[in-house]
């Protein structure tokens, strides 16, 4: 394979480690990673009516020792961080069993946490010899390569998708079963396929139309059939062929609407208007110095507009955001926003009224060829 060329929207055949060490480097947008969970389950598991629980008993979730789940953990990461570029992040995927060690080895190799992010499973297998409490959750640690990696988040996007309320790190979200759950002959393909609704939301988030998402350890699919369902390019790795056989036919299957920018690209959230010096609305007119402008979560507080463009409110002086963001107890503030002025009516706008207006009229005098000079 060249060095410059992807395997795109293809199942890689292989070991997970050895196959990443044939990829381009830092050529991979967004990594999703489901490794072994290095369960030790010491005995059998049986349900109070005397059937036993179909448990993970794979072989290639079994490891001699904690030492050796470590250096098989800390050469894929590896491998993983290698293919990665600047800006792409990983999601990987655990329980109490091995998430703490694997958090451990990605902190060592330099990773940047972004959240854990817990899914919190609706419908969980309950704890038949109830000794334990059930264990209902997964933890999902989100990463980048490094602390000032200009990573992708589509923000709104999970804020649309979560009722125009900012999106939690707990995720409520059912196991793989009825319909979902792939079966060959009447027994389930993958004793740990992930939900589509999971994916769905680790795609969206953190990756945009076009980028490539890898999955090292591929299992069933899950990852390819969600990333091909939004118009995402994917690669897979898995080592063994009737898992591949599953995914294959699986992914298949899937056939998303040709795509557009209006029904996929969720990246922008909030059109970014090109930056305008409050000033400007005072070198307009718009705006006029000693003009009262009012706070929009307590319109009771006023500021008045400097001739400079900043902001005076009681002792102190500054931007429209920074006096903001000081009235919100440090919060972020987008100014435009949070201040309004009053129109001669005595109606309050917020003031992003008025850099849109002030943008219309440029952008009017640029396709006449602006003003003529006398």
């Amino acid at each position: 394979m060249s060095s410059n060329t992807l395997p795109l929207n293809q199942i890689l055949h292989g070991n997970s480690i050895d196959v990443l060490q044939t990829l381009p480097e830092k050529s991979i947008d967004l990594i999703f990673a489901d490794p072994p969970y290095n369960l030790q389950l010491q005995q059998d598991l049986w349900r109070p009516n005397m059937t036993m629980v179909d448990a993970v008993r794979d072989e290639w979730d079994q490891f001699d020792s904690f030492q050796a789940y470590d250096e098989f953990s800390r050469h894929w990461l590896t491998a993983c961080k290698r293919v990665m570029k600047d800006n792409a992040t990983i999601w990987v995927i655990g329980t109490y069993h091995n998430i703490f060690r694997i958090g451990s080895i990605m902190q060592d190799l330099g990773f940047w946490f972004l959240n854990d992010v817990v899914w919190i499973k609706t419908n969980p297998m309950p704890n038949f010899r109830g000794v334990r409490f059930t264990n209902a959750h997964e933890t999902l640690i989100w990463a980048c390569k490094s602390q000032k990696s200009a990573y992708t988040f589509n923000h709104h996007a999970m804020k649309n998708l979560n009722d125009d309320l900012q999106m939690r790190s707990d995720w409520l979200l059912p196991i793989c079963s009825g319909k979902e759950r792939i079966r060959d002959n009447g027994k389930r393909a993958h004793a740990t396929q992930k939900p589509q609704a999971l994916l769905y939301r680790v795609i969206l988030s953190s990756s945009n139309p076009g980028d490539v998402v890898l999955d090292p350890f591929f299992g069933s699919g899950t990852t390819g059939a969600v990333a091909k369902r939004l118009h995402r390019r994917w690669i897979g790795i898995e080592e063994r062929q009737d898992y591949i056989t599953v995914a294959q036919r699986r992914i298949d299957c899937v056939q998303p609407d040709p795509y557009d920018d209006a029904t996929y690209d969720v990246s922008g959230g909030k059109k970014r208007l090109p930056r305008v010096p409050l000033g400007n609305l005072l070198e307009s007119g718009l705006l006029y110095p000693g003009q009262a402008l009012y706070f929009k979560r307590n319109l009771a507080l006023s500021a008045r507009l400097r001739s400079d463009g900043k902001i005076s409110f009681e002792n102190s002086i500054g931007s429209i955001h920074a006096i903001g963001s000081q009235l919100s107890q440090g919060s972020p503030c987008n100014g435009w926003e949070h201040w309004y002025f009053q129109d001669e009516e005595g109606i309050l706008h917020p003031l992003d009224t008025l850099r849109r207006q002030l943008l219309d009229q440029r952008g009017s005098k640029e396709k006449s060829g602006g003003d003529s000079s006398g």
